[in-house]
């Protein structure tokens, strides 16, 4: 369920069409779940990067690509109970051969993807690759071996992709709520297992609000969750990062990217199709998605870089202005959740440090936790408490020295402040920026 710009030229259609009952049947929700549709055309994605290297983990655009027909199908893409799932079905199914770009750059990177990436790209069916329509790929480093869980995984790029990176003795679970995609992913699986050597990879049909759902996915069996810019979409966001932390493995780490506002969205803006259709009016205010994490149990949210989005359609931006939000900014940012008990609600010194071994895979001179922690190989590094344990308590560990203990507290770590935490925030100019603090130690 990747991000596309489809509901757009939908909803040009219903404008069209003298059915109003029928286009009044369109709201934000239905918009959210027809967007994982078997979309056209989307420039690819929001600022996903991994945490860990300079040259990040991002994706080349994918602009313009056009879609052969296909027969009308039924799908459970939707959950209003209204005519309208089969009606669009056949529309995206059949009607349309391609859509017009994103009118923001919401879910856009314009980065090449760095060597390795690249050539995971390279083994994947074009069929999948076809079918791509979103938000790039998100995944930090040190995962082979583990077992990763895709939400909104699409046509199975991105599953594909953490597949090689993973290797035969990990596993990756892919799940989306749009059949259609699902069907492609399936019918390339053998292709992928005779391609890579091996098979290991699955795929669930579900809402990912709706995890427990599905009933191979227990408690405490996953090392890493990642998505891209689908969790903005999600009315429950509540309810995706509780089952997040559920299945997360203590020490365990949900890594994503999505959409953030510097002000709580309002309600009229939360019902322009258009708007939420293009990844804004369901974004989270930063402190609120920050305290929302903290009451699913994710209590020192990282963030991992982040990207000021700007709307290009003067259309849509003169509607904002028009309805009196022209303060109102928006940021594509990636974060890191650890599923951590241990972990403090704020940045606590104990005077301890690490030392970086140099180990991390193509990371020989210095590795990237977050935005703030940049290791180089070889050098004490002073941390807080939440820093030591987000490294001694995680796969992380055998990188690492670690030096001094619980003894003694020095008080809040220097540095760990409660500001807007996006760094465009204060670069671009914005009216959120403001001086002072914003990330931890």
């Amino acid at each position: 369920m990747k991000a596309a710009s489809l509901p757009l030229l939908l909803l040009a259609l219903l404008a069209s069409t003298s059915n109003k009952k029928f286009a009044a049947s369109f709201t934000p929700t239905s918009i959210q779940l027809a967007r994982g549709r078997d979309a056209i055309t989307v420039k690819s994605t929001l600022s996903t990067t991994s945490s860990t290297s300079s040259s990040a983990l991002r994706v080349v655009d994918v602009a313009q690509q056009e879609q052969k027909s296909q027969p009308s199908t039924t799908t459970t893409m939707f959950v209003d109970k209204t005519s309208t799932h089969t009606a669009v079905s056949s529309y995206y199914g059949t009607t349309l051969q391609q859509t017009s770009d994103l009118k923001t750059n919401a879910c856009c990177t314009s980065s090449s993807p760095p060597p390795l990436i690249a050539k995971a790209i390279s083994n994947i069916h074009p069929d999948v690759l076809s079918k791509y329509y979103g938000c790039g790929f998100c995944v930090p480093d040190e995962v082979e071996g583990m077992t990763i869980l895709d939400l909104g995984c699409g046509a199975g790029r991105d599953v594909y992709i953490a597949s090689q990176l993973v290797g035969p003795n990990g596993k990756v679970i892919g799940v989306d709520m749009t059949e259609a995609q699902l069907d492609v992913a399936r019918a390339t699986q053998p292709y992928h297992a005779e391609k890579f050597g091996y098979d290991n990879v699955e795929f669930h049909l579900g809402l990912i609000e709706n995890l427990d759902g599905i009933a191979s996915l227990k408690d405490a069996s996953v090392d890493i969750i990642i998505s891209n810019c689908v969790i903005n979409l999600c009315p429950d966001k509540e309810a995706v990062l509780k089952s997040c932390h559920r299945l997360l493995k203590p020490g365990g780490e949900l890594y994503f990217s999505d959409v953030y506002a510097n002000r709580r969205v309002p309600q009229e803006l939360k019902d322009d199709e258009v708007l939420w259709g293009e990844c804004l009016s369901g974004a989270l205010y930063w402190n609120d998605f920050q305290n929302l994490a903290k009451k699913c149990g994710f209590k020192d949210p990282r963030l991992v870089e982040d990207s000021r989005i700007t709307i290009e359609n003067k259309a849509v931006q003169q509607k904002m202005d028009e309805m009196g939000y022209s303060n109102l900014e928006f940021y594509s940012a990636t974060y890191r959740l650890f599923q951590l008990d241990c972990l403090e609600p704020h940045c606590e010194d104990y005077g301890q440090a690490v030392i970086y071994k140099g180990t991390i895979p193509r990371f020989e001179s210095g590795w990237s936790l977050d935005d703030h922690h940049y290791m180089e190989k070889g050098k004490v590094f002073p941390v807080c408490g939440n820093t030591y344990n987000m490294l001694k308590e995680t796969r992380f560990e055998k990188h690492f020295d670690f030096i001094g203990d619980w003894t003694t507290h020095y008080g809040i770590f220097d540095g760990c402040g409660t500001s807007i935490p996006y760094k465009s925030a204060k670069e671009g100019g914005g009216s959120s920026a403001t001086c002072g603090g914003g990330g931890c130690c």
